[in-house]
């Protein structure tokens, strides 16, 4: 079998089976829960799209974990990610798919795809999304994508449900509280700039995630409030991961 034809019929095979085994973990999860053709809908369409693409690394434990997740647990997430795909379905360029960093690395990439605010990148299930057309050939816009919104799609996945329960919730309790603290401090800064960094920068969430990065603290932040040290070694820094690139100036935004 000549190697087109070949390739042509492994991801065949890798979509039916993905949407056949996503489908019947998504049926047996939601049904715990009365939700489970609904579920099995989800299950079955995120296996489609990541066997098509060949999402998920098959031959790591990590790649089979994420289907798991995104099947069972994570599944509202998943749900929230399939909307994403849909923005990015009507967007020039199907919203600029990166393939080099999405095939095998359990998610999917966009350039545009589904953006809350201009110039942030933003995880939606095991979506990456606003990562900018740089993400093709810029050393630190991959790192944003591999180091940092990369962890907050596992941690979507380890928390399911609870995760945007808990990432929302420090941002509304946090910019109530960013207020107090600017009146507090004096109002010698902008209110605007003490209450994101309460709810956003602050965020034990985003604390991590900026830590893998190597990014902590961010310029953005206030200077003197909240956490001074990183609270995690960086990614760029484990053995494993250890890279040739210089580290560069933060130049965008993460979500």
């Amino acid at each position: 079998m000549p190697g087109a034809w070949r390739r042509v019929h492994a991801t065949v095979i890798e979509t039916v089976a993905g949407t056949v085994v996503g489908a019947g973990l998504a049926y047996g999860a939601g049904s715990l829960v009365a939700l489970g053709w609904p579920a099995a809908v989800v299950g079955a369409a995120n296996g489609a799209i990541g066997g098509a693409r060949g999402t998920y690394g098959w031959r790591r434990p990590k790649g089979g974990a994420a289907f798991v997740l995104d099947s069972t647990w994570a599944l509202p997430m998943t749900a929230a990610a399939l909307v994403a795909h849909a923005v990015a379905a009507v967007q020039p360029r199907h919203g600029g798919y990166v393939a080099e960093l999405s095939r095998r690395a359990d998610r999917h990439v966009y350039e545009r795809g589904l953006v809350m605010r201009r110039g942030f990148l933003i995880a939606i299930g095991n979506t990456v999304n606003g990562a900018g057309a740089l993400a093709r050939s810029s050393a630190r816009r991959q790192r944003l994508v591999t180091d940092h919104e990369d962890v907050h799609l596992w941690q979507g996945r380890w928390l399911g449900p609870l995760y945007p329960l808990l990432y929302g919730g420090w941002m509304v309790l946090g910019g109530a509280a960013g207020v107090v603290v600017w009146a507090v401090r004096g109002g010698h800064e902008r209110v605007g700039d003490v209450v994101e960094t309460c709810a956003y920068y602050l965020n034990p969430f985003e604390w991590w995630a900026y830590s893998r990065d190597g990014h902590w603290p961010p310029v953005s932040k206030v200077d003197g409030l909240g956490w001074a040290v990183p609270c995690v070694r960086p990614l760029s820094e484990t053995p494993r991961r250890l890279r040739s690139a210089a580290p560069a100036a933060d130049g965008a935004q993460l979500g």
